[in-house]
């Protein structure tokens, strides 16, 4: 079952309401087994919106409509599918009469503008809304069918899963399942997972983050259940340790089950994310049982006095130097009192510091015993301008929980990461 999407008005296209009907739809018909091959946002013109319905009816079997099924004379889709259908439009007695009760037991006089939500196209079915009071049509037209509900999110989602889901998705056998991966690029993975996607009635689909790809498996069919189950087997072994949760289990609740798994705990040391990472770390309730704490020393001589980084470290290198990041992890932590210390030093932009570009990142992670690790991810550098800052800051979060994830389990940098060569280190 092919569907298309319709979201309807001029506040849509000149950006004065965020689509948010048409990004859950899609959500919503996809966990059914639907498939939405397009979506588009037309304005309130009456050709506009025909000609919309038309084209995507060339296309797919079902077409869902949002928005047009008010009162005003700008609300224009039951005029729009009764002129596609070759109809009148023609008034309802049980619509008019709900709406009369409706606005009667408001305390309201009902304005007559109010009753062309009674109008309905000639031999069009009628959607009961229980959440308003505009009423949906289902209305048959040459290409397929037509399901016009109102663009009032509440009452649409209603309308959604009340009248539109049980006859779309009827007996469709679907499941799906959300692994999550860090570090990592998309491209990367897409390779390392060609065996699964030619596995019969399965499709992967990558949901890029900064830093972060979800992957969907999706299976149809009968046995849908048993057969998610084979594809999900075969991603975490084509990808092993690079998988690090599932559902809901975000990195951070990952690494705070790792440390509560070993009574353990972190501390985070901070330049260029400015706090971000505590900020992370703190999301979750219950959080103090892991995270002791955390300092933000932006400035270079904080460093020294903050953190103990050596001064004469920071004299010969600057601030942006695996030394420094692997000085400021030990310190963090020993200050602090934790099992583990994290810290991040680098340039977020959008001007290169000290001769080192954008991007240039050291995330050290300091154990209980041992010298930190200390990585320098390759950080894709997302265009230019203030805008890069953001999205740099945000990587280096999800790269510095990741290393803290693997340096707990015992695990490799992984691929997202190479280890920074400190002083008196030999390279290769």
């Amino acid at each position: 079952m092919r569907v298309e999407l319709v979201t309807i008005g001029d506040e849509l296209l000149l950006g004065d309401t965020v689509n948010g009907n048409a990004a859950w739809m899609g959500r919503r018909l996809a966990e059914h087994g639907l498939e939405v091959t397009r979506s588009v946002v037309v304005g309130d013109g009456l050709d506009e919106i025909i000609a919309a319905v038309e084209e995507a009816l060339e296309r797919a079997d079902a077409v869902i409509t949002t928005g047009g099924l008010g009162p005003t004379y700008d609300d224009l889709t039951r005029d729009a599918l009764a002129k596609a259908a070759g109809v009148e439009l023609a008034r309802d007695p049980e619509l008019e009469r709900g709406l009369r009760e409706r606005v009667a037991a408001a305390g309201h006089e009902l304005r007559p503008m109010a009753l062309r939500m009674a109008d309905v196209p000639a031999g069009a079915g009628v959607l009961v809304n229980s959440a308003g009071s505009a009423a949906g049509l289902r209305v048959e037209l040459a290409g397929g069918v037509v399901y016009a509900l109102p663009g009032v999110p509440f009452e649409m989602r209603t309308m959604i899963d009340e009248a539109v889901l049980p006859e779309l998705a009827g007996d469709s056998k679907v499941a799906r399942r959300t692994l999550r991966t860090a570090a990592i690029w998309e491209s990367e993975l897409a390779s390392d997972l060609a065996p699964v996607e030619a596995m019969d009635r399965v499709r992967l689909a990558y949901l890029p983050d900064p830093a972060e790809v979800k992957i969907r498996i999706t299976a149809t069919g009968p046995a849908a259940a048993a057969r998610l189950d084979e594809a999900e087997e075969a991603v975490r072994e084509l990808l092993g340790d690079a998988v690090y949760g599932s559902g809901a289990e975000t990195l951070d609740r990952v690494v705070h089950r790792l440390l509560a798994e070993r009574s353990a705990t972190v501390a985070t040391a901070e330049s260029l994310t400015g706090g971000l990472i505590g900020a992370e770390l703190t999301r979750m309730p219950g959080s103090s049982a892991t995270y002791a704490g955390g300092m933000v020393a932006y400035a270079t001589a904080l460093k020294e006095v903050l953190l103990g980084v050596p001064g004469e470290v920071l004299a010969a290198h600057g601030a942006v130097h695996p030394d420094v990041a692997g000085a400021m992890a030990s310190g963090v932590r020993d200050r602090l009192g934790a099992t583990y210390g994290v810290a991040v030093t680098g340039v977020a932009g959008p001007e290169s510091q000290d001769g080192h570009p954008v991007g240039t990142i050291f995330v050290a992670v300091a154990g209980p015993e041992g010298e930190p690790r200390v990585i320098s991810p390759s950080l894709p550098v997302p265009g230019a301008g203030a805008e890069v800052r953001g999205v740099i800051r945000r990587m280096t979060v999800v790269h510095a929980l990741e290393q803290l994830r693997r340096v707990i389990e015992g695990l490799d940098v992984g691929p997202g990461g190479r280890e920074a060569r400190r002083d008196g280190e030999k390279s290769g």
